[in-house]
């Protein structure tokens, strides 16, 4: 394979602050790269000098003169009242026939086509962005945290025409899902240096956790060596007749080294403060309709969700998922209809724009002291400050000259802090390295309160949610699936298939670099698949029921608990309707772990069956 770049010894600074330092690395062809580093560590500014928006402050980038090079623009490069197909011919000199067919493949046709660009949907007026940079014929791609630009839809095609790509391309994303079916290979951007490693980014991610044991085991056995052999040297260095012995010993002793072991990637942890637990419904929405002045977004809306429910509100860009939101937190002014929050609910809200509410006179730390609640202790501000990449000295910076995205994540952790009942968060990871990404899905995972989030990070998603409001077409409602469900529909629409439809996708075969497709025929196969979709259906759908069935438990159980605890306090004070509830409490809860018992055994059954095909 033809090398089309190499950085040799890149070096770039802001200030006496040195982002890269000697970062060295070859591109192939064909190879697929997924580009990980933590916040600041130098993946944008390493993509802005590769297409030419930064010069290096020292090195040299050698480009093959095969190479093609190719980025999403992050700027529109279009007029709204641009017509599409007229702006894809004259921004890529392209005929009409080809503009068509590549603007297919992100189901731009017809209508959409003879459409005004400003017109469009936003995840649409993205697809004709993808278009150009793909019609400009690259071989090597520059896709910078594409998941912040893209709804999940759009997302899914781009997968989709990657997975087929005839080229190479770097991808910086926090969305591990997309990294792991695109990318072959993974670069890391770290301590002003990169590593490129030949496997996706779960194996890295192994390779990375073995070093880590190998180094912490050679460690530890040069500390006990080092132990072993400083006993002996004070124990004979003394004596006549040991003191060449024990000479030999103290150069040993110098020769030993540790390896130097830097921060850990995977040790971001963040502790949300709990929030009291309690049911009923936390959100109630009656032919609620939503939107602006001069214009309706959505209408008709019922809902009612519970209280401890992870809502995760879904949906194309321009949707309304924004508007929805902005609604609910009282944000902007409902249209017709209403919508009521549960008692003493108090909402904490995060979007985009927040961080324009910054006192330009607080630091880091007074910030989150004002935000968070009064039982909130001093270290545990210190530790979500440092989960937000805010450490030492940094926690003494004033506002004023943050970053915005260090502003969004100072608001982020903030509202974190706040004991808040009800989290409404507007793509809340935008901002955040896939580690810290993580980490804050585990966390939001295990939170007893409610959340209304918008994202399209899948791997974010599957973290926290545990209810689906679909919003389409001037409509929202809950989504009768589960996430999985929800995506999997997502997948077939951008295969042009009916969910439930056996795979039509074909299979490519080539021995001259040019495609044949043999479509798969095989009954026996097709049945197999089939079974496995029926069988990751029916597993979903019991783990549900299962998780229902402890909600049940539990809340049954805390009442039951509550009654006895009342009786034991009044022991002179009966109540023939509190022993009757209690009794048919208990009825119930044997009754659920009956049926609780049973639906494990066949959830073990339905895991062995997945795990034998």
């Amino acid at each position: 394979m033809a090398v089309l770049l190499q950085l040799n010894n890149i070096r770039k600074e802001y200030g006496a602050r040195a982002i890269l330092e000697d970062a060295s690395a070859s591109f192939n062809e064909f190879q697929k790269i997924g580009v990980v580093g933590r916040n600041g560590a130098g993946k944008s500014t390493l993509c802005r000098i590769i297409i030419g928006q930064e010069e290096p402050d020292g090195g040299t980038l050698t480009f093959n003169n095969a190479m093609r090079l190719s980025y999403l623009e992050q700027h529109d490069p279009y007029k709204p009242q641009d017509n599409v197909l007229d702006f894809l011919m004259r921004y890529t000199g392209k005929e009409e026939w080809e503009c068509g067919e590549v603007a297919g493949r992100f189901q731009l046709k017809s209508q959409s086509l003879a459409a005004k660009i400003g017109e469009l949907a936003g995840g649409y007026q993205t697809r004709v962005k993808l278009t150009a940079m793909l019609l400009r014929d690259p071989n090597f791609l520059i896709l910078d945290e594409p998941s912040n630009y893209l709804d999940l839809s759009t997302l899914i095609l781009l997968e989709n025409f990657l997975q087929e790509f005839n080229g190479g391309y770097l991808i910086v994303s926090h969305d591990r899902e997309f990294l792991k079916r695109t990318c072959e290979h993974t670069l890391e951007v770290e301590h002003g240096g990169v590593f490129l490693y030949p496997g996706n980014i779960e194996e890295y991610f192994e390779f990375k956790e073995e070093q880590l044991r190998q180094k912490l085991a050679h460690n530890k056995t040069v500390e006990k060596k080092r132990d072993q052999l400083q006993d002996f040297i004070d124990r004979f260095r003394a004596k006549a007749s040991t003191a060449t012995r024990a000479k030999s010993k103290m150069k040993q002793l110098s020769k030993l080294k540790t390896i130097e072991i830097a921060h850990a990637t995977a040790a971001v942890r963040i502790t949300i403060p709990p929030v009291e637990k309690k049911g009923g419904v936390a959100l109630s929405c009656s032919d609620l309709e939503i939107g602006y002045e001069d214009k309706r977004v959505a209408s008709g809306i019922h809902l009612d969700i519970d209280r401890g429910s992870h809502v995760a509100v879904l949906g194309d860009n321009g949707q309304g998922k924004t508007t929805f939101l902005r609604t609910i937190a009282g944000n902007l002014k409902a249209r017709t209809g209403s919508y009521k929050w549960g008692t003493a609910l108090e909402v904490g809200y995060y979007a985009q724009h927040v961080f324009s509410t910054l006192h330009p006179d607080d630091d880091v730390y007074g910030h989150l002291q004002r935000e968070a609640a009064e039982d909130v202790k001093r270290q545990d501000i210190l530790d979500m400050a440092a989960a937000f990449l805010f450490q030492g000295d940094d926690v003494r910076k004033k506002t004023a000259v943050l970053s915005g995205g260090e502003r969004a994540r100072l608001c982020l952790a903030g509202l974190l802090l706040s004991e808040k009942q009800v989290l409404l968060l507007d793509e809340p990871t935008n901002h955040l390295d896939f580690e810290t990404v993580e980490a804050l899905g585990k966390a939001l995972g295990g939170y007893e309160g409610t959340i209304f989030f918008i994202s399209h990070d899948r791997t974010f998603v599957n973290l926290i949610a545990t209810t689906v409001i679909d919003i389409k077409d001037g409509k929202i409602k809950r989504y009768p699936g589960t996430y999985e469900d929800y995506v999997y529909h997502l997948e077939c629409a951008a295969r042009g298939e009916e969910p439930g439809e056996l795979s039509k996708r074909e299979s490519v075969t080539s021995e001259n670099g040019t495609a044949s497709r043999k479509k798969e025929t095989d009954p026996e196969k097709q049945q197999d698949i089939a079974r496995r979709k029926k069988a990751k259906s029916d597993f979903a759908k019991l783990k549900r029921k299962i998780n229902q069935a402890e909600h049940r438990i539990e809340h049954w159980t805390k009442e039951r608990d509550a009654l006895f605890e009342e009786s034991r306090n009044n022991p002179f004070h009966y109540s023939r309707k509190r022993r009757d509830r209690s009794k048919q409490l208990t009825i119930w809860i044997e009754e659920e772990e009956a049926g609780w018992l049973r639906m494990l055994e066949d959830l073990d059954r339905l895991k062995k069956q997945l795990a034998q095909r």
